[in-house]
């Protein structure tokens, strides 16, 4: 009697455990916590992540902020290898950009109800990919990025000769395929899910990758560029793409420049000179000179002047010993009186970062004008609707560095395009326009050639040109051999060995 007893109590025990286990899980779900996010948020994480721009190598490349300082801030100031700010583009692309594009594309290519906003993804990442194929040359493509989706944690790289065609091949289809019918992506932070800007957006970037290949691809080149203006590229400031910033997402550069670094960056002489010797109203929009500083905390608003005739831009070259030889020679306190770039207006907190232009546009439809592979229009007009255009834009950054319509006009008519100058011209402009935009500013200058700038003359300089950003050390010590037959492919991981379109 005392087993039945003792069974009865187990089998009703059980019966109870077994009842809460039932209810265990049910219990235990959120009725209000959100079980999947929409890759429209994801999408809005990549462009708000597109926003990178250092100080210490792109921009200094091509003249036009400069430290003299050295340190972490060492770079192309002094043309030397600083492997810890050569991997801000490859840490930041593929992780925060790349990564979220490939989860956009995963989770909306089987939904034709999505086939926009996947192809703004696609059309995002290969905007990415040319950055980072630009700034290192050969790359993980295929497999750059698959990480986190696909556990490829050894990406092979492929030469940036086999890499182009593909993002041309992106940007194509992308761009062709968005749709006026299909969902309207108004999640979207870029362009508010406007399919007519995103595809001027995605044409614009098949321009500049078509412009990209000039020397070493003409044919291929003047294909792209036609493909491109057929299908309407960004001819207005409206359709803009750049990266909005507040208090919460602050612009990387002011970030940089509003706080450690405040005192550490200069204007460089070749920038300022090439202004004011053509009289250009925006230098008064970018630049302020602290007169009679002597050390950071004297730049004061008080001491600050943004009158053009006031500005003396760093020559290039200098450390910070040689730096106040220079200033004693140009009648200086000190090097921290060197004009900059204004922090409070042009490089304030909540700037917008530019990623394509209607003003890069224009001189890129000059350039392709000027070489015949366009038939619309004339060079000389692109020429001037380019300057006209970004000297318009230069009110996006603050309303005291609006350029006025009749300096603007003045300035334009003083400069014509001229028969035998006209590569030189149009890619100085482009330069010009491409201020605080680093990346393209550093590929349009060794696509180019132009403006003519010297070599740094410092004197500890490695190398005597900077061609490219060398590999991030996280690459040579985990993703090895595939490293090592990128290296053999391209040639020696230095800083002046030259990326594959770079003839």
């Amino acid at each position: 009697m005392k087993k039945i007893f003792n069974f009865c109590i187990l089998a009703l025990f059980l019966t109870i455990v077994t009842s809460c286990e039932k209810g265990f899980d049910e219990l235990n779900k959120s009725k209000t916590s959100a079980t999947e996010i929409d890759p429209a948020f994801i999408l809005n994480n990549a462009v708000i992540n597109s926003s990178v721009v250092t100080l210490i190598y792109e921009i200094g490349v091509v003249q036009q902020i400069i430290s003299p300082n050295s340190g972490v801030l060492t770079g192309a100031n002094f043309n030397q290898d600083n492997r810890a700010t050569t991997d801000d583009n490859w840490q930041s692309y593929y992780r925060n950009v790349i990564r979220n594009t490939k989860d956009i594309i995963a989770r909306t290519k089987d939904d034709p109800t999505r086939s926009n906003l996947m192809n703004m993804a696609r059309i995002l990442q290969a905007y990415s990919f040319m950055i980072l194929t630009d700034s290192y040359g050969d790359i993980p493509y295929e497999e750059g990025g698959e990480g986190y989706s696909s556990q490829i944690f050894f990406p092979k790289y492929e030469t940036q000769q086999t890499i182009y065609p593909k993002i041309i091949k992106e940007l194509t289809e992308a761009s062709a395929a968005l749709s006026s019918s299909g969902r309207v992506e108004t999640a979207d932070i870029l362009y508010g899910g406007d399919v007519a800007k995103w595809k001027k957006f995605g044409y614009s970037l098949l321009l500049r990758a078509g412009m990209r290949l000039s020397k070493v691809d003409p044919t291929q080149a003047q294909t792209a560029v036609k493909a491109a203006v057929a299908g309407g590229v960004i001819t207005q400031n409206l359709e803009n793409a750049f990266v909005r910033h507040d208090n919460n997402y602050k612009n990387p550069i002011s970030n940089t420049l509003n706080s450690t670094e405040a005192a550490n960056y200069y204007l460089t002489k070749p920038f300022v000179d090439a202004l004011k010797t053509t009289n250009d109203p925006r230098l008064v929009s970018i630049a302020v000179r602290y007169k009679g500083a002597t050390s950071g905390t004297a730049q004061v608003p008080a001491a600050g002047s943004t009158l053009a005739a006031d500005q003396i831009g760093l020559p290039m070259g200098k450390d910070n010993i040689t730096a106040g030889t220079s200033a004693t020679a140009d009648g200086l306190a000190s090097f921290y009186e060197y004009s900059q770039v204004d922090r409070t207006r042009m490089a304030k907190l909540t700037a917008p970062m530019f990623m394509v232009t209607a003003s890069q546009t224009d001189l890129l439809l000059a350039e392709a004008r000027f070489r015949g592979w366009i038939t619309d229009g004339t060079a000389a007009q692109y020429f001037a609707d380019g300057i006209k255009a970004n000297m318009d834009q230069m009110a996006n950054f603050d309303t005291k560095t609006a350029v006025l319509p009749a300096d603007r006009d003045v300035y334009i008519a003083a400069n014509p395009l001229k028969a035998g100058t006209e590569l030189d011209q149009i890619n100085t402009q482009y330069w010009i326009s491409s201020f605080l935009n680093g990346q393209e500013a550093f590929a349009n200058f060794r696509r180019s050639g132009f403006p003519a700038l010297a070599p740094n003359p410092f004197p500890g300089k490695e190398v005597a040109w900077i061609n490219r950003l060398t590999y991030p050390n996280s690459e040579i010590s985990v993703n090895t051999a595939n490293l090592n037959a990128a290296i053999s492919a391209q040639g020696p991981d230095k800083l002046d060995t030259k990326v594959w379109w770079n003839k």
